[in-house]
């Protein structure tokens, strides 16, 4: 009786409010607080994260909710965030707390560290935070190691752990396929486990995609509510897991998915996880995409600061039907346009078995000397005497069967040694894991730099995801292969990166399936879907801008849906990152002027487009309109966009409250982007209005034409 009477009393120590005599540990922005205490147990829980809490005392008077990087094993019946099997075979690690520390790494940026440590194994765990206070951004991380004598395997590895006591969850998840990327939708989380996960190695997100948004006590919204962003850093397999337990309280688990990929960890080996990056907004989904845009401009976009190169593409023109005298016809073409440089797509490699098709050639980067008898440096020089750079598509993590490649080095690429291969867009999958390989995939992009050192860009594909699952290389640690496969990619891009610091590089994935900030810290933007259907990519641009600034976002001019304008187009496209892939063959005269005029004004509002904040008015998944704008920081200059899609007849139309002005300013309002020889119709162009009759009253821009748009620049007066 007096054993059960003390261990009731020790549970309700335990629960009480925080009497341990180590201080909270505060990881804080300017506007959130995450609370982290340790309880006379000695282990480390969450305390609190929300809006960030004005007294310091405060902090005395939080409740300990749950474990913060719980183990396997124990009094938690939930999902772990670490789960070893020893060396012994014992599967349960409990982690305990040993020190922190917090450093200021500037102005705005402080890193804190803190140490766990189980006191039954030698089992480490270092949890890394670093909060960005006035993007109110927080990065988090873990490090495992451990000291037994022999390998141990871990099967459980989260970067992080999150835990809320809210009345309602709900989930905005991201998910699509080829040509239909980032599709919304959202669900309201009940009890149980929902997990988002992919499973394909490379092409990762190629059904889903590596972010999500939370809404606290009801649906995510644009413009109010408490709402939580995340997102992963992981070109690979990656998991979200959002347990509702039995008292209603939601755990949030990121990391890489563990799935066929239980890792035998050396003692003193480091097992570094994934950076998962989150914002937590009380004023809507808006405000929350607005503090990752300027956190990934400032600290992780590869040039997050610098300009971005407008171009012309030949993939529409010419797919794999091209030679040199087409190829400088369309260099001249894109000096006509007045973008700053051609990019020369698919199809350039390969002799043995010449690059005519997707069905052979990928492996062997020597240019066709059928199609291109003067080779790449012909080329560079033919783009430099037209006035504009050049740039290159490669794909050096994929080989064909049928390429040279593959008959001398089948001990190179990911396929069964005992069965019959599956292939993917006729193409399999390169063993990054693999030194020698990643030697060889960097030395194609080496090797066209030395020689072309005038080159200006690279798009860089990656078309399968990894079939056949097997490793030459990695022989017994089959289960390593989705994460050192990963970490060579890595190991590469690093190297490509520490060579050519300054080279811009557009990261592509059969379309969007690559899209992770990892990746990003060596590209400058990315393409987000092969799908240029203006219609469709309203959609993929608003569900990409929910993560990523539009600076970094790929966006071009095509011929699909040519029931469409080439005007809406274009103001489709200038949105984001804009360049062309349409030669101006397929244009009449006004429509080769019209673009000319759109590069023109792309350019002059370039500073607007690619640094201003970014605002999403009107929802293309709630009406027949969308609307979304563009502000610089002074609040002097705005572009505003205006798409109709299909509206219906006689619908109502409602004016577009803008957002991101001074109140207090005079704004002239003058529609850009017009076609030749016509005027504007919108009843407010050449007027002046305050910003605060634009964000309380708004515009009248909409109307009832069908797939017709507008773009609206806005200039202090």
């Amino acid at each position: 009786m007096k054993k059960e009477f003390l261990a009731a009393l020790a549970c309700l120590f335990l629960l009480s409010p925080m009497a341990a005599q180590e201080a909270p540990i505060r990881i804080s922005t300017h506007e959130t607080d995450l609370i982290l205490t340790v309880a006379p147990n000695g282990r480390l829980y969450q305390s609190y994260l929300g809006k960030r809490l004005a007294h310091e005392a405060d902090l005395a008077h939080l409740s300990r909710h749950t474990e913060v990087y719980p183990g396997s094993g124990a009094e938690d019946y939930f999902e772990p965030t670490l789960a070893v099997t020893h060396t012994d075979g014992n599967p349960t690690t409990i982690l305990s707390y040993l020190s922190s520390n917090t450093r200021k790494v500037d102005d705005n940026v402080t890193e804190t560290l803190v140490f766990l440590k189980d006191k039954v194994y030698p089992v480490e765990v270092t949890l890394h935070y670093v909060a960005y206070g006035k993007e109110n951004i927080i990065k988090a991380w873990s490090e495992i190691k451990h000291h037994e004598k022999k390998p141990v395997d871990i099967w459980r590895y989260a970067s992080n752990m999150l835990y809320f006591e809210r009345a309602s969850y709900y989930l905005t998840e991201f998910s699509g396929d080829w040509a239909k990327e980032v599709r919304m939708s959202t669900q309201e989380l009940q009890f149980g486990k929902k997990i988002i996960d992919t499973k394909l190695g490379s092409r990762a997100a190629m059904h889903t995609y590596p972010f999500f948004e939370l809404g606290l006590d009801g649906p995510p919204r644009e413009d109010s509510g408490d709402v939580l962003l995340g997102t992963i850093g992981w070109t690979g397999n990656f998991q979200f897991t959002f347990e509702v337990d039995n008292n209603g309280d939601l755990r949030l688990l990121s990391g890489i998915n563990p799935y066929a990929s239980t890792y035998q960890l050396k003692p003193d080996e480091v097992f570094t996880t994934p950076e998962f990056i989150f914002t937590l907004s009380d004023s809507g989904r808006g405000k929350a995409s607005r503090n990752i845009h300027d956190w990934a401009r400032e600290y992780q976009l590869k040039d997050g600061k610098g300009d971005r190169l407008t171009l012309l593409n030949n993939w529409e023109a010419t797919g794999f039907n091209f030679d040199e005298q087409k190829l400088e016809e369309l260099m001249k073409e894109a000096k006509t346009l007045g973008v700053d440089m051609f990019l020369l797509d698919d199809g350039w490699f390969a002799n043995k078995y010449p690059r005519a098709n997707d069905r052979a050639g990928l492996g062997d980067w020597d240019v066709t000397r059928t199609k291109l008898p003067n080779g790449v440096p012909h080329l560079v020089k033919a783009a430099k005497e037209a006035g504009v750079k050049f740039g290159i598509w490669i794909e050096p993590e994929m080989v064909n069967p049928k390429s040279e490649l593959f008959e001398k080095h089948p001990d190179w690429v990911i396929h069964q040694p005992n069965r019959e291969a599956y292939y993917f867009r006729n193409q399999l999958v390169l063993d990054l894991s693999n030194p020698q390989v990643q030697d060889y995939v960097f030395g194609i992009v080496d090797k066209l730099m030395t020689e072309n050192p005038d080159l200006a860009y690279f798009k860089w594909d990656c078309n399968s995801p990894i079939t056949n699952i097997y490793s030459p290389y990695l022989k017994e640690k089959q289960n390593h292969l989705y994460i050192d496969h990963v970490r060579g990619v890595y190991k590469v891009f690093e190297r490509v990166k520490n060579k050519y610091p300054n080279l811009p590089m557009m990261l592509c994935s059969g379309g969007g399936a690559r899209c992770d900030y990892e990746a990003l810290k060596y590209f400058t933007e990315f393409w987000c879907s092969d799908n240029t259907d203006p219609v469709e990519r309203l959609y993929i641009q608003w569900g990409f801008s929910q993560f990523f600034p539009t600076k970094s976002m790929s966006a071009h001019v095509t011929s699909w849906n040519k029931k469409t304008s080439i005007k809406f187009r274009t103001d489709v496209a200038m949105m984001c990152k804009l360049g062309f892939d349409i030669s101006l063959k397929e244009m009449d005269e006004k429509e080769q002027t019209y673009c000319r005029q759109a590069v023109a004004h792309y350019n002059r509002l370039k500073d607007v487009i690619l640094n201003g904040d970014f605002y999403r008015l009107v929802s293309p998944y709630e009406t027949n309109h969308t609307a979304v704008m563009h502000a610089n920081r002074n609040q002097s200059k705005a572009v505003l966009y205006v798409y109709d899609i299909y509206p219906r007849y006689g619908e109502k139309l409602l004016p577009v409250k803008l957002q991101g002005l001074d109140a207090s300013k005079t704004y002239k309002v003058e529609e850009i982007n017009l076609l030749p020889e016509t005027r504007s119709r919108l009843q407010s162009n050449g007027k002046t209005y305050t910003g605060d009759y634009l964000m309380k009253v708004g515009l009248p821009v909409f109307s009832t034409a069908s797939t017709n748009s507008r773009i609206i620049e806005l200039t202090q007066q």
